[in-house]
């Protein structure tokens, strides 16, 4: 989608569906069906209480779907509820809020008055960067804020990036790094292992032989980030790197999405 210029927007309580759709101006605006612990039947009444009636404030929100703790935990976490917050931990302080008798009873005006109630200012920071990219996929699986590379780029060195990799020299010497999103061992191959990395930029395929592999089996199967070096090898248009030495690569406490291995 990013190649192609396609934005892709993140899940909105106020404005995705449940399946992702495209939008007005040809954006892509993720679904709730992506929320985990977000139960269909709570979904489906959020949705029927936004088409009866756009939602005022996130008490208003709360007051007419009745959403499970899990589920408002979630979808605060991840940005969901930011169109009545300032940001996710404001969302998320809000959402562990009760609701008081009063508030339950009553309509909801859009006003802002619900919004100013004593004790609804949140006293927690923002969340940074890495702890929203972390929030990401531990509930959808994905991102669609900056790349897990991007965010560890400035504490790697000498490390080519894979849109860079157009300017190596056949048979160079260069350090690559990235999320493991394929591992291949087709038997028609005699041992050796393929392995796509993705970074900020896009994918870096590395070939890993038998040898190195069965060193390294371990690591290449289980770390969901990896720094490959090794020497750069074009063939019939295509640019892939010869591990001669893999390293895990320090990651944030990641719950990735499930790579695709040794189909």
């Amino acid at each position: 989608a990013k190649n192609h210029g396609v934005a892709v927007r993140p899940v909105c309580a106020a404005r995705s569906d449940w399946q992702t759709r495209v939008e007005s101006d040809g954006s892509l605006r993720l679904g709730l069906q992506l929320v985990q612990g977000l139960p269909v039947a709570q979904a489906t009444r959020l949705l029927e209480e936004r088409t009866r009636k756009p939602f005022a404030s996130l008490d208003d929100l709360k007051a007419r779907t009745a959403l499970g703790p899990e589920a408002l935990r979630a979808l605060a976490s991840i940005g969901a509820l930011n169109a009545w917050s300032t940001d996710r931990r404001a969302a998320l302080w809000q959402a562990e809020r009760p609701l008081r008798h009063e508030e339950l009873g009553r309509g909801f005006s859009g006003s802002g008055a619900v919004d100013r109630l004593e004790g609804s200012a949140s006293p927690l920071k923002p969340m940074s960067p890495e702890e929203r990219l972390v929030a990401d996929y531990a509930t959808l699986r994905l991102t669609t804020g900056p790349h897990p590379m991007a965010l560890r780029r400035g504490t790697l060195k000498n490390v080519w990036q894979s849109a860079q990799l157009q300017e190596a020299p056949d048979g160079a010497r260069i350090r690559v790094a990235g999320q493991v999103i394929c591992r291949q061992r087709p038997g028609t191959a005699k041992g050796v292992c393929f392995l796509s990395l993705e970074d900020e930029t896009g994918i870096t395929n590395a070939i890993v032989s038998p040898e190195l592999f069965e060193a390294e089996r371990l690591r290449i199967s289980t770390e969901p980030f990896l720094l490959v070096e090794g020497l750069v090898q074009r063939r019939h248009g295509t640019i892939h790197v010869r591990a001669l030495h893999l390293e895990r690569l320090p990651d944030l406490p990641l719950q990735t999405s499930a790579s695709h291995d040794f189909a």
